[in-house]
């Protein structure tokens, strides 16, 4: 296991009792906050612009990342990967102002072999260690599908529901899921807009430089580009157990911030 701290300066001074400022009004005010991902890059290409916001309004972010994601089939600079995904994604970590990596080594693509409690039970310990609020992950579709994000959102969950602590999860709207679909063959998975909880407008600028720090697995052809191409500046998220209890999504109130939620953008 590798702890890091890690960070952009000021991130812990700015957080005071009592002095929660916040860039928006839909995320929780937690003072922090625990993502929990299977891979190295799924905390940047996934929930990067949503942890940033977290970050931005003096939640002290934390990761969890199950595997080094030695098994991708991408290595566009031809580095050894292990050691090379754990080194881009402290730099990544660092970008989006994450306070402390941690770094676990179950075998990358094949996390749901691991015996379920063995992997809550990190997601419990670090959670207690940080004074985590919540839990921050993909949806249980895994957004592509992936078994691995999966499975790491079925840890968190397992062990949110013995802390008791509220899950948030980043989803794709289905009008984006579908056009990806369409336009690169790959398993996107989407939400329709009565099961997306929340809408929150998002700044990419860190999530994209935070994207660059991975450099084996990103290149300019990459379906990132065109995926937040499509989502423009709006980031779409689930309760999976919401506040105070242990039922699904809210629903009842999708999307007030994004005029779009019914199309997908830059269609262009």
């Amino acid at each position: 296991m590798i702890t890091r701290e890690t960070g952009r300066g000021g991130t812990r001074a700015a957080m005071t009792e009592g002095a929660m400022p916040r860039p928006g009004w839909l995320l929780p005010a937690w003072r922090q906050a625990l993502v929990v991902v299977a891979h190295p890059d799924d905390e940047t290409f996934g929930l990067g612009a949503v942890a940033d916001r977290f970050a931005a309004g003096a939640t002290a972010v934390h990761v969890l990342c199950f595997t080094h994601g030695e098994a991708s089939t991408l290595n566009e600079n031809h580095a050894e990967l292990r050691q090379a995904r754990a080194r881009e994604l402290r730099q990544a970590a660092a970008e989006l102002g994450v306070v402390t990596v941690t770094l676990l080594d179950y075998p990358d693509g094949h996390l749901a072999a691991v015996p379920p409690g063995e992997l809550s039970g990190h997601v419990t310990r670090l959670a207690a260690r940080h004074g985590a609020e919540g839990l921050l992950v993909f949806d249980e579709t895994g957004i592509t599908g992936h078994p691995d994000h999966q499975t790491a959102t079925r840890a968190a969950m397992h062990a949110a529901r013995t802390g008791p602590l509220p899950v948030l999860a980043w989803a794709l709207q289905d009008t984006v899921a579908d056009r990806l679909r369409e336009e690169t063959g790959e398993a996107f998975k989407g939400q329709p807009p009565g099961r997306i909880d929340l809408c929150i407008r998002v700044d990419r600028a860190r999530q994209r430089r935070a994207a660059l720090r991975h450099a084996s697995q990103i290149s300019p052809a990459a379906v990132l580009w065109r995926r937040l191409q499509l989502q423009g500046d709006c980031e779409h998220l689930r309760w999976l157990l919401p506040p105070g209890g242990f039922g699904g999504s809210l629903a009842g109130e999708p999307c007030r911030l994004c005029a779009s939620c019914g199309s997908a953008r830059g269609s262009g």
